[in-house]
């Protein structure tokens, strides 16, 4: 007697791959194992980028708190290290939005830990 499959979980696992690649390029969004290869190594990415995306943003805040804090006459490094001297407990990511769209307010701060 032959062995029983359970189709309805085979098929039900496989339409959940096809349905995740949708939208990929020829084979990869119709063909079963080219779809399953392509959404895998997606995730993959997916998760990499998930870190990586956390260190690009502290990048661009530290080139945008730099940008503002060198237009009046502070390296980045200086600006920090007087931050922490003052007590002020801004993190990057407010301090850059104040550099970009409230430079008054970014002028303050700077005039303050100076």
């Amino acid at each position: 007697m032959p062995r029983s499959t359970n189709k309805v979980a085979s098929k039900h696992r496989r339409k959940k791959i096809i349905k995740s690649a949708k939208g990929y390029f020829g084979a990869r969004s119709n063909v079963y194992t080219v779809a399953k290869n392509a959404v895998e190594k997606g995730l993959q990415y997916a998760y990499r980028d998930r870190r990586n995306k956390k260190r690009e943003f502290r990048k661009l805040w530290i080139a945008r708190i730099n940008a503002g804090a060198r237009q009046h006459g502070l390296s980045y490094g200086t600006f920090i290290h007087k931050l922490s001297q003052g007590n002020i407990g801004l993190n990057r990511k407010v301090l850059a939005d104040l550099a970009m769209n409230h430079p008054d307010t970014f002028k303050a701060i700077v005039d303050k830990v100076k």
